[in-house]
């Protein structure tokens, strides 16, 4: 069982890791090099063995050209032919054709070569036909010869030591091609393994112990001091890890001190509830001084608690995700528009509904009206802190969406604050603000998919965009 577990990790570690695929490519690429040289020096390797059984027949026969030749004893011409290796030599001169017979000539003959009109593919074709087809055959072989006064020589003989010395040559030649591309392999693969494998393979286990715990400071990758892209990747892995470790730190830590104060506002908010009932009793005193400060105590409590709800709502570890229904947006901009003035008991600020009685809008009815009370409650205070003003709320269908304008004709948001607008408890532009409206009303938009944005503000007045997209749309 080890043997095979072992077997079965260097499989999969060959099959399924980059440097294992890396490895059967190169091994395949090898071989793919050596058989396009293998396949030319068979061609090569067939042509140089018959030009030696034609070189052998030339220096066999070369005595009997020369005009002593025939003086030669039959056994000496014997010994001479059987030295050329071949059952028949023939030598085609212009007027004649020399036939020198050394054995019985075979009844056909099974393949003819011609070694003068020979091409590199015509090699390779004789070459694998050899190896393939050969042994026993009987072979006529035609090429040129140096003999004086001879214009080419033809050879007959048997196949069969021809064949077996190119398989054997073949064979060699194959074997060492398979080591070649063995060894070529295992370099390659055993020198990916150790630059980039093994680093990869303590990155990903870097990464996997981080996750799994990422609170634990001693789970952070040590980077190495390698100045590659492996090295590159450590340290900003360790960066990234260091980085979301503190940001974990701290969000623990603001989420510990959010319980605290959510719990000390929801007590708060029950005192300034009781001290708000009290104020309210005593606005109807008769006192010149009760009746002169009660309208600053009112309105100091009223803050208070618009904060201490805000901070609530704001501190719920996430909203309900919001339930969509087909509603007609013009009575919810009414109502959010009516709440904000009486909220601000504002007289001064006029309010302008342009929604088109007809439109329909996808969303949530609860989270639209907060979304839209927190943009007209922040336009009203700001034309209330001006002296009056107009905010109108106007709506347009786009493609696939509702576009829903808030417009006052207000001081202006200040620059200083534009920048952290969306940010909770920094983005109020006036004093005692809590900067959460804002911040949640963006919240719900995009829990809907939208988002709100700030379009312009000047001393002309402000414009914010409410985008929802519109399931309902056609």
């Amino acid at each position: 069982m080890p043997r095979r577990e072992a077997v079965r990790n260097a499989m999969e570690l060959v099959t399924h890791s980059l440097s294992g695929r890396l490895l059967l490519l190169t091994l395949a690429y090898v071989l793919l090099t050596e058989v396009l040289i293998f396949v030319p020096a068979i061609g090569r390797y067939h042509r140089s063995l018959l030009d030696d059984h034609v070189k052998s027949a030339e220096l066999a026969v070369l005595p009997f050209t020369e005009p002593a030749g025939d003086d030669a004893s039959p056994a000496l011409r014997g010994q001479l032919l059987l030295r050329a290796d071949a059952d028949a030599v023939a030598l085609k001169r212009k007027e004649r054709r020399d036939f020198y017979l050394t054995g019985d000539m075979p009844a056909k003959i099974d393949r003819v070569i011609d070694l003068s009109k020979d091409s590199i593919l015509a090699e390779i074709d004789n070459g694998i036909d050899c190896i393939l087809n050969g042994g026993n055959r009987a072979l006529r072989i035609t090429g040129p010869t140096q003999i004086p006064d001879t214009e080419a020589i033809d050879i007959i003989l048997k196949e069969t030591q021809i064949h077996a010395d190119l398989v054997a040559y073949a064979r060699n030649i194959a074997l060492l091609a398979l080591l070649i591309s063995v060894a070529t392999a295992f370099l390659v693969f055993a020198s990916l393994y150790i630059a980039l494998v093994r680093p990869m393979r303590r990155l990903t286990r870097a990464m996997t112990a981080f996750r799994e715990n990422p609170e634990d400071a001693s789970r952070i990758v040590a980077a190495s001091s390698r100045r590659d892209e492996i090295g590159i990747a450590e340290r900003e892995l360790a960066i990234m890890q260091r980085e979301l470790y503190g940001s974990l730190q701290q969000k623990n830590r603001l989420a510990a001190l959010g319980i605290a104060v959510a719990k000390i506002q929801h007590d708060l908010r029950n005192i300034l509830s009781n001290a708000q009932l009290a104020s309210d009793r005593l606005s109807a005193s008769d006192d010149p001084v009760v009746k002169r400060l009660t309208p600053r105590l009112v309105a100091s409590l009223d803050r208070a608690v618009a904060l201490a709800t805000s901070t609530l709502r704001y501190g719920r570890a996430e909203e309900r995700e919001p339930v969509r229904a087909v509603i007609v947006l013009a009575p919810v901009v009414e109502e959010a528009g009516q709440a904000a003035i009486d909220t601000a008991r504002s007289e001064t600020v006029s309010f302008a509904n342009l929604v088109d009685p007809a439109q329909t809008i996808s969303a949530d009815p609860e989270q639209l009206f907060r979304i839209l009370m927190n943009l007209c409650r922040n336009a009203v205070e700001a034309l209330a802190a001006k002296g009056g003003g107009r905010l109108e709320v106007s709506a347009r269908r786009g493609p696939g969406r509702v576009v829903v304008d808030v417009t006052d004709d207000g001081p202006g948001i200040p620059e200083k604050v534009r920048e952290r607008l969306f940010q909770p408890f920094a983005g109020s532009a006036r004093p005692g603000g809590s900067g959460l409206g804002l911040a949640i009303a963006r919240d719900l938009a995009r829990a809907h998919g939208g988002d709100i944005v700030l379009v312009s503000t000047g001393d002309g007045g402000t414009q914010f965009r409410v985008t929802i997209p519109d399931t309902s749309a056609t």
